[in-house]
């Protein structure tokens, strides 16, 4: 994921996708950062559900993503 992040008070946080979904708009996840968590959802649903992840623990899951 190479999009830079932002929060706006506003507005909310960025959501962004990988570089590597397709258009087509298939089975993609959005991720944005605050300065407490990362927030994942469904593309698709972007009025649906949002799984918060703690700071740590999603910086534990790229790394273990990454090295596999």
């Amino acid at each position: 994921m190479n999009a830079p992040v932002s929060e706006s008070v506003a507005t909310g946080p960025a959501w962004f996708k990988s570089s590597y979904s397709g258009a087509e708009g298939g089975q993609c996840l959005e991720v944005a950062a605050t300065s407490e968590a990362v927030l994942v959802r469904d593309s698709k649903r972007c009025v649906g559900p949002v799984l918060v992840v703690g700071v740590k623990a999603w910086d534990g899951f790229v790394r273990m993503a990454a090295a596999h």
